[in-house]
C-alpha cells in the first residue's frame, strides 16, 4: 500500500478546517487554517433548543459539518470528490483502493472510536476529520489535525469509527479533491465571502442565530432562575462544555476568524480598517472566554451559594454587543 512520503503532517486548532488546510496546500494552493475557515463562510452561532445533543440543547458556533468544506468549494473552486458508503465492507475497499492510486484522503468518524484519544478525550461526536495518508499493515496512517504527531490506526478501529450509528453518522464519507485552480482573485472574493459573513451574523430572519441567537441564549439563562439549582449548573456545564471543549468552541474560532481577518488585511494592501476589526474579533473572543469563566465560578460554588443569573445575561449581552459591532464594520468596510 502507497505512503505518501511527502505528505507533512500539521497540528491546527480545528479538524474540519485543520483537514482542509493540510489537504490543499499538498496539492499546491498553500492556505492557512485561519485562511481556510474564513475563505469557507464558517463563522456562525446558533441555540437550537429543539435540538438535543445529550439531553440538552445544541449550541454551536460555527457553521454545520462538512459546511467548511463545501464553502471552500463554493467560494475558490475547488472540486471535491465525496464518497458515503451503505456498507462498511464497501468503505474500507475505497479507501484502499484510494490510497493506492496515491490519493491523500479526508475522512469523517467519530472520536469515540479512535483508539489514539486519550480516554477522558473521548466523547460520542460523530463529525470529526481526518486525514488518511497511508496503509502499513493493518494499521492506517492518521494525520489528526487536533495532534501534534501522526498517528497509527487499526484497520478495525477505524472502521468502526467511520461508520458509528447515531446523530451525524458519518456514513464512512470519504473525501479528496479532483480539481484545484491554479490562480485565485483575492481582491474579489476576500471583500465577498466577509460582507456575506458578517450579513449572515447579523441579519438571519431566524431568532436563534447570528447575534439574535446569543441574545436568546442570555434570556434562556435568565429563566433558569426559576428552576431547580442543579438542573440550572447542568445546563451552564453544557454551555461551557459546547464553547470550551467540543471542537474549538466559542471563543476558539473567533480568534481563527480574527488570525483570518489579519490575514485578509494583508493580502488587501496592508487594510488598517481590517486590522482594526481583527483586533475587535479577537476582543469578542476575549469576552466569550469570561463569560466561560464566570459560569465555571458559578458551577463549581457552593451548592447553597446563589447562582449570578444577572451577571451572567449581561455578559452575553456584552458578547453579542461586541460580534455585533465587528459584523457592522466588516459590512461597512467590504460594502464599498
Amino acid at each position: 500500500m502507497k505512503t505518501h512520503t511527502d505528505f507533512q503532517h500539521k497540528h491546527f486548532a480545528h479538524c474540519e478546517s485543520g483537514v482542509m488546510s493540510l489537504m490543499v496546500s499538498h496539492h499546491g494552493m498553500p492556505l492557512s487554517e485561519a485562511m481556510v475557515f474564513g475563505l469557507s463562510g464558517a463563522l456562525m452561532f446558533a441555540y437550537i433548543p429543539f435540538i438535543k445533543l445529550g439531553g440538552m440543547p445544541l449550541i454551536a458556533y460555527r457553521s454545520r459539518p462538512k459546511s467548511i468544506i463545501r464553502g471552500l468549494q463554493k467560494n475558490l473552486g475547488i472540486r471535491m470528490q465525496m464518497h458515503s458508503f451503505s456498507s462498511p465492507e464497501k468503505g474500507m475497499k475505497k479507501l484502499d483502493s484510494l490510497l493506492q492510486q496515491g490519493h491523500i484522503v479526508g475522512a469523517q468518524s467519530s472520536v469515540f472510536w479512535l483508539p489514539y484519544f486519550p480516554p477522558e478525550m473521548r466523547f460520542h461526536f460523530n463529525a470529526h476529520n481526518l486525514i488518511v495518508f497511508g496503509k502499513e499493515g493493518d494499521d492506517y496512517l492518521i494525520s489528526d489535525p487536533v495532534f501534534e504527531n501522526s498517528q497509527r490506526c487499526p484497520a478495525k478501529d477505524l472502521r468502526k469509527a467511520r461508520f458509528v450509528k447515531g446523530m451525524m453518522a458519518p456514513k464512512g464519507l470519504l473525501y479528496y479533491p479532483c480539481g484545484i485552480p491554479d490562480t485565485v482573485d483575492f481582491q474579489r472574493i476576500l471583500p465577498t465571502v466577509i460582507r456575506k459573513n458578517a450579513r449572515a451574523m447579523l441579519k438571519t430572519p431566524v431568532p436563534i442565530a447570528g447575534v439574535r441567537g446569543i441574545r436568546a441564549l442570555s434570556r434562556s439563562i435568565v429563566r433558569l432562575s426559576g428552576k431547580d439549582p442543579r438542573e440550572a449548573r447542568l445546563f451552564l456545564g453544557h454551555i461551557v462544555r459546547m464553547q470550551e471543549e467540543i471542537g474549538t468552541g466559542g471563543g476558539g474560532f473567533r480568534f481563527i476568524y480574527a488570525s483570518f481577518l489579519q490575514e485578509a488585511a494583508t493580502i488587501l494592501d496592508n487594510n488598517a480598517e481590517l486590522e482594526k476589526a481583527s483586533r475587535q474579533m479577537t476582543a469578542a473572543g476575549d469576552q466569550w472566554r469570561e463569560f466561560a469563566l464566570l459560569a465555571v465560578t458559578a458551577i463549581r460554588g457552593r451548592k447553597k451559594s446563589p447562582i449570578p443569573f444577572p451577571a451572567l445575561e449581561q455578559k452575553l449581552l456584552e458578547v453579542a454587543d461586541a460580534e455585533t459591532r465587528v459584523y457592522k464594520n466588516l459590512l461597512g468596510i467590504c460594502s464599498r
